[in-house]
């Protein structure tokens, strides 16, 4: 893991608390941008890279809890450490369903927050991994025609070349070389690959 791509977001109302944390990420090379609360990080934070949250789950009015969803929509690869001096285990266990990844007490362990802000980064890589993954099969499956995308959706479903013709009123060797075209577009050999492809994308073949 690259400390200087990774940033870590500190959202605290606690100045004390910011200031301590934030020094303590800095001096072992971490990239530590921090807020003191959700309005002002969603306004001013901008990252697309690997990184992760340390959110104080009490805010004023509104607790992490209830910003956690608008916080997920614009930073979706950002996983979220909730950091907090009043928590208990119902709201641990409420943090974790809503998509949280750790849960720290304050006074905040060293070795606990290393090993929580590790474990982040990790899952943060593996979830940009996916969008990207995500996104480049979009784009493959939006070069096809109309037809080939019809065919494409046959032969995920494990359709032979005959059956779709048939289906579709058309030539055995026209749906073979529609084959080609969508294999050679999408840079794939096999059917399995179509499938993967699909799944990733939640195409539906009914």
């Amino acid at each position: 893991m690259n400390k200087a791509e990774s940033k870590i977001f500190l959202i605290d109302d606690d100045e004390d608390i910011r200031s301590g944390i934030a020094l303590l990420l800095k001096s072992i090379g971490y990239n530590v941008e921090s807020f003191k609360n959700v309005s002002e990080f969603l306004e001013f934070a901008d990252h697309t890279g690997p990184g992760c949250i340390l959110l104080d789950i009490f805010l004023g009015e509104e607790t992490g809890l209830e910003l956690q969803s608008k916080i997920e929509i614009k930073f979706e690869s950002l996983p979220i450490i909730y950091i907090t001096g009043q928590g208990n285990i119902p709201m641990s266990v409420q943090a974790m369903k809503k998509g949280a990844i750790n849960f720290l007490q304050k006074p905040i362990d060293d070795k606990e927050l290393m090993k929580a802000i590790e474990e982040a980064l990790t899952t943060s890589d593996e979830r940009i991994r996916k969008q990207n993954e995500i996104e480049k099969f979009k784009s493959l499956v939006s070069s096809l025609t109309a037809r080939e995308y019809e065919i494409f959706r046959y032969v995920i479903t494990g359709m032979l070349n005959k059956q779709i013709a048939a289906e579709l009123g058309i030539a055995e060797h026209t749906v073979k070389n529609h084959r080609l075209s969508i294999t050679d577009k999408l840079g794939i050999k096999s059917v399995a690959e179509m499938i993967y492809m699909a799944e990733k994308l939640s195409i539906k073949t009914s």
